[in-house]
């Protein structure tokens, strides 16, 4: 290795497979230059950045334990020490999986979709609807209270604001239909 001393007290060792080692005047700062392309970033808080230049991605792992990867197509996941991920995609739809197992997904239209440890599914619109996913039925609820329930054996059921109730077997014929 050879190593440099510059006049304003940074250091720069050069490794024989090419790797460079820049160490600020200071002490509080290193770079590492890979030959592959990769960089290394010891920041004075602490802060690991690291550049793959294949992948055009920037690693950063943080004192506290956070890790932010930005990709070139600018989406970008913090995972968190306990065990929760964000994800943030180019269209700005977030997607939050947490250490419990719940994921939750945010659309910029105001869309939130909620999966339950068990599967269940909760949609919710920005237009006052909900939809309740499980593995027995669908349902769809309005924000007049109209909800409307589609069973798994394909059985309707629909119960109006108004006290109205509609049932439909499974293959669409009325068989219930009371104000």
């Amino acid at each position: 290795k050879v190593e440099k001393v510059l006049t304003d007290g940074r250091r720069i060792i050069t490794f024989r497979n090419g790797t460079k080692k820049e160490i600020s005047a200071d002490k509080r700062m290193t770079t590492i230059s890979f030959c592959n392309g990769d960089v290394k970033k010891i920041m004075p808080d602490q802060r690991v950045i690291y550049y793959y230049a294949d992948a055009q991605t920037t690693h950063t792992a943080y004192p506290d334990g956070l890790e932010v990867l930005q990709f070139p197509n600018n989406q970008i996941e913090k995972h968190y020490p306990d065990g929760t991920q964000e994800i943030v995609f180019p269209d700005h739809t977030v997607k939050c999986l947490y250490s419990d197992g719940i994921k939750e997904t945010f659309f910029p239209d105001g869309t939130v979709v909620k999966v339950e440890k068990n599967g269940d599914k909760i949609v919710t619109f920005s237009n006052g609807q909900k939809e309740v996913h499980t593995a027995q039925f669908k349902r769809r609820e309005y924000p007049d209270g109209t909800v409307k329930t589609v069973y798994c054996n394909g059985r309707q059921e629909t119960k109006y604001s108004t006290g109205r109730v509609r049932i439909k077997d499974e293959e669409g014929n009325i068989i219930l239909d009371k104000s």
